[in-house]
């Protein structure tokens, strides 16, 4: 079982999404794309690979943020960050998620260096799926 991820020294990376269900969007990230729960409810945080997810509702500014507002995308075509999987084979990632329920934005495209493909949460948010050819440009 996947654990909480408080580092005992260093620091953890996680990536935190806003969701409007976050039931909803705890089931996609377990369920489609293969991650593990690790707290249920809201939040909710599930390990996937070797990173965690934070999926919580939104809200208003709070003591620690107080001219921020968290919510759900808005306008899924316009985005300032998303989630960057990479992995070792993109056809085999999209042939299981897309069997899971995954809707791909298109199917892998290569690129040169690498290969990728986008893929959206149940809330909008923007995942880029991809993987290194071995060829390097600059």
């Amino acid at each position: 079982m996947a654990e909480f991820p408080a580092p005992e020294k260093g620091i953890v990376l996680t990536h935190f999404i806003v969701s409007d269900d976050v039931e909803r969007s705890r089931r996609f990230y377990t369920e489609v794309l293969g991650g593990e729960a690790v707290l249920e409810g809201e939040p909710s945080i599930v390990a996937l690979a070797n990173g965690w997810v934070i999926i919580n509702v939104g809200g208003g500014p709070t003591d620690d943020k107080p001219p921020v507002t968290l919510e759900a995308p808005t306008d899924t075509n316009r985005v300032s960050s998303f989630l960057n999987i990479r992995v070792a084979d993109i056809e085999a990632v999209y042939a299981d998620w897309s069997a899971r329920g995954a809707e791909f934005l298109t199917p892998p495209v290569d690129h040169g260096r690498e290969i990728r493909c986008y893929v959206r949460d149940p809330d909008g948010h923007l995942i880029e799926v991809g993987q290194a050819t071995g060829i390097l440009q600059r």
